[in-house]
């Protein structure tokens, strides 16, 4: 049971994981805190949270959870603000898509209150963001990533692996810089690549007219284009190194492929086609 949880982001994930905790019952209070008063408000009528706090010192004081739900490139300032004002007890996690760089941030700023930083990544999400698209099943049956710090406190690593399997998760652990390479291959390039390929069609002349016979194909490609440009720019940034080398690995592959094609080799096309089609079968499933 959390008596009381502070959200930093009532968004999406945020709003998401207030309402999981809710309907399993393992929440008391929840206080959201947020840049905008209209997504606040959203969140409080629809129950997402009980009250929407801006003076941080009160929001956070005699919080069991501080749930950090925001873009990456936000947690260096909230961190600061809120270290001075945290219970001995208090237990800080966020749900950043990277995390060397959020344990950098965490060093720098939360000081004493470090072992009970735990940084985490839950792999949910949509195309949608804001509290109005948050669901209380949007973690069920997914994967929740925690990548602990040699400096973390084994109680409130148990505590947040608690809250998530709450929400139906299943929580795995990994260092951090091993989760950002792994994600940078099969979560950061794909939105890199859905974001680049709808600008280009979008700049040419004929735009209107792609879009209209743009099928499933297509839509299914570019879906996470509609996701959060801030919070994707944040990401790309924050995890350079990493998706630098995955974007040039996938520009050779697409060079290969343009040689094949150059060059009319159905052969090696239909092999490259057929070795990707036996990959997604074996390791994702479907047809």
């Amino acid at each position: 049971m959390i008596n009381k949880l502070v959200i930093f982001g009532v968004g999406l994930i945020g709003g998401s994981c207030a309402l999981a905790l809710r309907e399993a019952g393992a929440v008391r209070e929840i206080v959201g805190v947020g840049r905008s008063w209209e997504n606040l408000s959203a969140a409080l009528g629809t129950y997402v949270i009980d009250q929407a706090a801006t003076d941080v010192a009160g929001a956070v004081k005699g919080a069991d959870m501080v749930l950090l739900a925001v873009p990456v490139a936000q947690m260096g300032p909230i961190m600061a603000q809120i270290a001075p004002h945290l219970g001995t007890g208090t237990i800080v996690t966020d749900v950043g898509s990277t995390k060397q760089d959020v344990a950098a941030i965490a060093r720098l700023h939360l000081g004493a209150h470090l072992p009970r930083f735990v940084p985490g990544h839950p792999i949910a999400g949509a195309e949608q963001s804001g509290v109005k698209a948050a669901r209380g099943d949007l973690f069920r049956d997914k994967r929740v990533v925690l990548t602990p710090l040699a400096e973390t406190d084994a109680v409130a690593l148990a505590a947040v692996r608690a809250m998530w399997s709450t929400c139906g998760a299943d929580v795995a652990e990994m260092a951090p810089q091993h989760h950002d390479a792994i994600f940078a291959a099969v979560s950061h390039l794909p939105h890199l690549l859905a974001f680049a390929l709808v600008d280009e069609v979008a700049a040419r002349s004929n735009a209107g007219e792609l879009f209209q016979y743009a099928a499933s194909g297509f839509r299914d490609f570019t879906r996470i284009a509609g996701s959060s440009p801030e919070m994707w720019r944040d990401i790309c940034l924050a995890n350079q190194d990493a998706l630098l080398a995955e974007l040039d690995a996938y520009q050779a592959r697409l060079a290969l492929l343009r040689t094949w094609l150059a060059a009319g080799d159905g052969a090696a096309l239909e092999a490259s086609f057929d070795r990707a089609r036996a990959a997604r079968r074996s390791q994702l499933g479907g047809s």
